[in-house]
């Protein structure tokens, strides 16, 4: 008798073998969000760690409650509390899961803002989106009711204060293991990695995902005054960084955990070089056009309904071309348009 084995568990079933052997466990949890479930990771170590929480919801809160009850564990158990990054599908139930646990709060400095003071933070993020968005071409009443949308998403985030500030290089010691921290942002600001050495595991969150590709959400300058960040270029030579590590296996903030790091970001680039020329050839073809017409060129109605995702993934490709000299802009009526460089 043959007896047929799933393709894809076959795969699998080794890489979660080996993080249970390493003591690290994935939780699901559900989110409200189109990604879907956020992966949570459990360090059964000394501090016992939790990376990510999940979104502010009481779903994701019996979610994460149950996997650790799997484990042996409740939330009083937790000592120490990682976020991995400013979003709320990872951070959003930081206030409740801190105040259950007493754990410490640990994420990098340029996310403490985000989890000490959320709604301030996305505020102010959501105001100059709105603003970026008609620059660029987003009629005002989409940007009006988008900023309208992004205001209801708030209820999924919470604050907490931040005990202990990590920086790049910085180590976190435990009992059985060390993780080093690395600065990788591109899909946010604030995008941190756990490196274990020993092992050669990589905790990579948001940074690289399977299943789809991170985008890199467009961000709000560090002040008023100051250029807006070409968040596509970051994160190209972030992942640069990352293909340079000796990581056998990746662990996700979504989907499954990663065995070929390198092949995966060379197809990422291979993906953003299709992009770019796709651009360029609209450009050519088409004559000036603002990044909104440009995203309403390539998805539709889905440029409109979702016009700040689309615009990231544009404006991210339009600084590509610009700082290699093959497109320029201008602007005219308070719209910023591009055209090939003469």
């Amino acid at each position: 008798m043959t007896v047929m084995i799933d393709r894809t568990q076959a795969e699998l079933a080794p890489m979660f073998a080996r993080m249970e052997s390493e003591g690290i466990f994935m939780f699901e949890i559900p989110t409200p969000f189109a990604v879907g479930p956020v992966n949570c990771y459990l360090i059964e170590d000394d501090p016992l760690t939790l990376i990510d929480v999940g979104t502010n919801s009481g779903d994701a809160l019996e979610a994460l409650e149950n996997a650790l009850a799997s484990r042996g564990h409740k939330l009083a158990d937790l000592d120490q509390i990682i976020i991995t990054h400013q979003h709320i599908d990872h951070g959003g139930l930081i206030e409740v899961v801190k105040q259950r646990s007493g754990a410490q709060v640990a994420c990098l400095d340029r996310c403490v803002p985000w989890i000490e003071d959320f709604q301030s933070e996305a505020s102010a993020t959501d105001r100059w989106a709105s603003k970026t968005m008609q620059q660029n071409g987003v009629p005002e009443e989409v940007a009006v009711a988008l900023r309208a949308v992004a205001k209801a998403f708030r209820g999924w985030g919470s604050s907490a204060k931040v005990d202990r500030v990590l920086q790049e290089g910085d180590v976190m010691k435990f009992r059985d293991r060390e993780l080093e921290i690395f600065y990788r942002p591109g899909h946010s600001i604030s995008d941190t990695v756990f490196w274990n050495a020993d092992t050669q595991t990589l905790i990579a969150a948001d940074h690289l995902i399977k299943h789809i590709s991170s985008n890199p959400l467009l961000e709000r300058p560090p002040a008023p005054d100051q250029p807006r960040p070409q968040e596509l270029v970051v994160y190209v030579e972030s992942l640069r960084k990352t293909r340079e590590m000796s990581a056998t296996l990746t662990l996700s903030g979504h989907g499954e955990p990663i065995a070929d790091h390198v092949s995966l970001i060379d197809e990422r680039f291979a993906l953003t070089e299709k992009r770019v020329e796709k651009l360029y050839s609209m450009l050519a073809d088409g004559g000036p056009q603002s990044a909104h017409e440009l995203a309403r060129g390539t998805w539709g109605n889905i440029a409109v309904t979702q016009a700040f995702l689309t615009l990231s993934e544009v404006l991210g490709n339009l600084d590509i071309l610009e700082n290699a000299g093959r497109v320029s802009r201008s602007e005219s009526d308070d719209v910023v348009k591009y055209e090939v460089a003469a």
